[in-house]
């Protein structure tokens, strides 16, 4: 199997950008709004989920309102604490924010992440239809191409890769690490578990709510010959046509 992502931005004429993000795993929609560099709203819709307790996320992002406009994604993460957050949410605002910052229109990324072989397999990244980026790793190193070589995906790569790396750059390479780490689920049995596991890392995930975060069983899907569909029920809400979708509480 294939693991598949779409990341679609849309940017609209009222101060407001639309994005919504698929994968095997989850479907959510995010939208800001902006003024004078200035996050004024946001909102989260949650789709399709692993667990009961994550449409209630949508709530923590409002604690990006009045957060000064940045072209980089990862700088919600100094504005929240992302343990108290969907992961997946978060990501796609700091997307939608990123956006406003650079005034981008539309941007649409395309990640695949091949079934490993003896611990190795090749991410890719298209970016509005064309491939940005492509790994070879081996467990959580990348091993090429060399500007790469050596980035352990679980440790440090965020603070490298802003360093490092031009902002749209370090925007892609965030998102296919994230991709290239989630994927490993396609590799159990998720429908096995009763209940998010205690760990902190996220919202559903915290302690005193994972046992009742209750496995959605069924929620995930296959994409690996269908990578058109997703994000394809997004497509009227991302150009402003559907207004009255209610959000996530």
């Amino acid at each position: 199997m294939i693991f598949r992502r779409r990341v679609e931005i849309h940017t609209q004429h009222n101060g407001e950008v639309r994005a919504a993000l698929e994968d095997d795993f989850h479907h959510f929609r995010v939208s800001i709004q902006h003024q004078h560099g200035t996050v004024t709203a946001v909102k989260g819709y949650a789709v399709r989920y692993p667990f009961t307790a994550c449409p209630a996320a949508a709530k923590p992002l409002e604690s990006l309102i009045g957060m000064s406009l940045s072209d980089i994604a990862h700088s919600v993460t100094r504005v929240t604490d992302s343990r108290h957050q969907c992961t997946h949410m978060l990501d796609l605002a700091g997307l939608a924010i990123a956006a406003a910052a650079r005034s981008t229109l539309h941007r649409v990324y395309d990640i695949t992440i091949a079934k490993r072989v003896a611990g190795r397999t090749a991410p890719q990244l298209l970016r509005d239809g064309q491939l940005a980026l492509q790994w070879q790793t081996q467990g959580t190193l990348i091993e090429s191409p060399a500007l790469y070589a050596g980035v352990d995906l679980n440790h440090g790569m965020a603070g490298w890769a802003i360093k490092t790396l031009p902002p749209e750059e370090a925007e892609a390479a965030l998102l296919l690490r994230r991709c290239t780490i989630i994927s490993r689920g396609r590799e159990f049995d998720l429908d096995a578990e009763q209940h998010a596991r205690s760990t902190g890392l996220c919202f559903a995930q915290q302690p005193e709510r994972a046992e009742h975060a209750l496995r959605m069983k069924g929620s995930t899907q296959d994409f690996t010959g269908r990578g058109d569909q997703l994000c394809a029920g997004d497509r009227d809400w991302l150009a402003g046509l559907e207004d009255q979708i209610r959000p996530a509480t």
